[in-house]
């Protein structure tokens, strides 16, 4: 498949998970308080509502918790009341649009509010408890149950499609994507590749999707070897383990950015689009939009952050350890807090694709030296992290085996 094709595909994939996103807002305001019935009462929030009216809203754009509480009838005295007590549960910067607000309400003529409910997530809320003079808020979670899944597919063009041919959230492909960034590069990716693979959703009420809530066991087949990702607890964390017990986390991602195209590869002779001529290009070019998260490949220090108007832009030089370094250019601004001499994770986001410097367009040059010396990003190797400990192994194998006969029996009766 040619680089083209596979952004239109990378594209789609994250246009369709915005308007999922979306999707999902617009249909938990239909579906978002969970009405439960005990003994013939009603209960929304975890308060019986049997005596009162609930009026439901969303966060709009330029809304705050000043203009809602005006907007519900709460005078200036009473609105810096329920604010000072709602901040330390949830912080009025903490509001964002979509999420969800609602009013219970006396059901009289006077229609006095007795609970006002913010929303901070699908599942946390915090109510604030307006009966009385002196005023109380506590939060409260919704409750969430999981559902085990199990997805076979194989891929014919990218995996984006084969989650969505399956029926399974397009979230999924991100956790994927996520729990292999050390092993797979997701760019390359393609026909004859496959995989299987235990997960469990989180599900409010049965209606209401959540989350992905985690990976229970994993098998990706790509260009002709196999990646297994079995989840082992070890030393009180748990991590992800292929067949021989080696650690999936390791020293480095696979890249720095999510789902976008390689534009130019690592090359000792390029023809620059600027210049006009052949020269060396010792890094990959990832063309990605304006804006984008770029996060540094492992843990490091920053050792250079300055702008090169003739060549880098704004970029950024992080040192790894005694052998490696990596470098990102181009960058449209600097994340916030990010210094000469700042302590980055790995993962972490450093900066945003840009095409600041001598570039054509938006994109990020991400380069790799080993020794001091340039290597090909896209060859390089990173030892794992600590493997599974000895005395450990024979639990392990067992842990590993579960999972190979769970996905079978999941796999007969799918």
């Amino acid at each position: 498949m040619g680089t083209k094709k596979k952004s239109i595909h990378h594209i789609n994939y994250l246009c369709l998970i915005l308007f999922l996103s979306a999707c999902s807002i617009l249909q938990e305001k239909k579906e978002e308080v969970i009405i439960e019935e005990d003994s013939g009462r009603m209960f929304a929030y975890g308060i019986c509502i049997d005596s009162l009216q609930m009026n439901q809203y969303v966060i709009n754009q330029g809304d705050n918790l000043a203009s809602i509480l005006l907007r519900l009838g709460f005078n200036n005295n009473k609105s810096e009341q329920i604010i000072k007590t709602i901040t330390p549960l949830y912080p009025p910067s903490g509001l964002r649009i979509g999420h969800g607000y609602a009013a219970l309400s006396t059901p009289d003529s006077l229609a006095t509010i007795q609970y006002l409910v913010f929303e901070k997530s699908k599942t946390d809320f915090v109510v604030v408890d307006l009966r009385s003079d002196s005023l109380t808020a506590y939060a409260s979670k919704k409750p969430v149950t999981l559902k085990r899944c199990y997805i076979e597919q194989d891929i014919t063009s990218s995996l984006w499609n084969a989650i969505v041919h399956s029926g399974s959230s397009p979230l999924l492909a991100l956790k994927i994507s996520d729990l292999y960034a050390w092993q797979i590069d997701f760019f390359d990716v393609k026909e004859g590749d496959s995989f299987r693979l235990i997960y469990d959703e989180a599900w409010i009420d049965d209606t209401i999707f959540v989350d992905i809530a985690d990976i229970c066991g994993a098998l990706f087949r790509h260009q002709g070897k196999e990646y297994m990702a079995i989840p082992f607890v070890q030393d009180s964390i748990r991590e992800y383990f292929d067949a021989e017990g080696n650690s999936l986390r390791k020293e480095f991602l696979k890249a720095p950015l999510d789902f976008y195209r390689i534009s130019s590869r690592f090359s000792n002779a390029r023809f620059h689009p600027v210049l006009k001529r052949y020269r060396p290009h010792h890094g990959v070019d990832y063309a990605a939009p304006t804006g984008t998260p770029v996060r540094t490949i492992g843990d490091g220090v920053v050792i250079v952050k300055a702008y090169e108007g003739g060549g880098a832009g704004n970029y950024l030089k992080i040192k790894h350890n005694g052998s490696y370094t990596t470098t990102y250019m181009h960058l449209s601004r600097f994340a916030n807090g990010i210094q000469k001499g700042s302590h980055v994770k790995q993962g972490e986001v450093i900066g945003y694709v840009g095409s600041t410097g001598l570039s054509t367009g938006p994109h990020l040059d991400f380069r790799v030296h080993k020794n001091d010396q340039p290597i090909n990003p896209l060859k390089m190797e990173a030892p794992p992290s600590l493997p599974v400990k000895p005395e450990l192994m024979d639990s392990f194998i067992v842990e590993r085996n579960n999972v190979l006969q769970l996905m079978d029996s999941l796999k007969q009766n799918s």
